[in-house]
């Protein structure tokens, strides 16, 4: 580079070149960089070497004496030690394990359930032969059993029945009604008897469900003075004629209430 150089004196020129001055010459040569650990961390800015001060893992750089886990296990342990990575992994047992899961850093497969000549596997559910009404499961090579849940009923104890291959008890229907109860003092009606309740013109009949069922009467009036007999629902124009209050049979006369000299006489059609 122009610079003087002492006999003997060594430098280091751009490019990681290592060079020497003997006998009046310029000797150079690539740096030679002993790398000592496994890890190393890259040569930092101006330098030529690597550095065995830290690790660099998986494009990570890691400060000495880091303890990580590798990316594709979080079961592995590792440490950066002098640019040296150490890592331990767990030692799985054999055979089978009560449960798996993504998070076991061991791998393995949960134990099955032999039960009466019978294999299942772990989580399995069955019922005993013959006996619905007995749930069971295989849980990591044991089996528990269980009664089958049965539903809360709203019928009173009377009317509940286990009926023939049933868990469970069930409600019975109720039974039929065998008339209908109208009032407070217990009158009953049997199905299909019908009454009026105190008005004529109002019929009743007791449904076969137990209920009543009530209906009025519309009257057509075919005549202008019919006559009205208690407990009939519509006027009777057949029987004779109501006139000014008083009634007068089929061809009676009567004399007018408004005109004495006025003849009057009911006739029925």
């Amino acid at each position: 580079q122009g610079a003087p150089r002492e006999p003997g004196a060594r430098w280091t020129e751009p490019g990681c070149r290592s060079c020497a001055c003997q006998g009046g010459r310029v000797l150079c040569e690539a740096v030679n960089c002993p790398v000592t650990c496994s890890h190393p961390l890259p040569a930092p800015a101006g330098g030529c070497c690597p550095s065995c001060s830290g690790c660099l893992h998986e494009g990570v750089a890691r400060a000495e004496g880091d303890v990580f886990s590798p990316s594709d296990g979080n079961c592995t342990v590792c440490v950066c030690l002098a640019g040296n990575i150490s890592c331990i992994s767990p030692e799985c047992p054999p055979g089978s394990c009560p449960s798996a899961s993504p998070a076991d850093c061991c791998s393995c497969q949960p134990a099955k359930c032999s039960f009466r000549g019978r294999t299942y596997a772990h989580g399995t559910r069955f019922s005993l032969d013959g006996d619905d009404c007995t749930i069971c499961i295989c849980r990591g090579g044991e089996v528990e059993c269980s009664f089958a849940p049965c539903p809360v009923l709203d019928c009173p104890q009377h009317q509940r029945h286990l009926g023939p291959g049933q868990c469970c008890f069930t409600c019975r229907d109720p039974p039929a009604p065998a008339g209908c109860f109208v009032d407070d003092n217990g009158v009953e009606f049997p199905v299909g008897q019908i009454w009026s309740p105190g008005d004529p013109c109002e019929l009743c009949i007791c449904q076969a469900d137990g209920s009543v069922s009530c209906k009025r009467t519309d009257c057509v009036e075919t005549c202008p003075y019919p006559i009205r007999i208690p407990g009939q629902c519509c006027p009777d124009c057949s029987a004779g004629c109501t006139y000014m209050g008083r009634i007068f049979y089929n061809n009676e006369t009567f004399p007018s209430i408004r005109d004495p000299c006025l003849s009057c006489i009911c006739l029925v059609r």
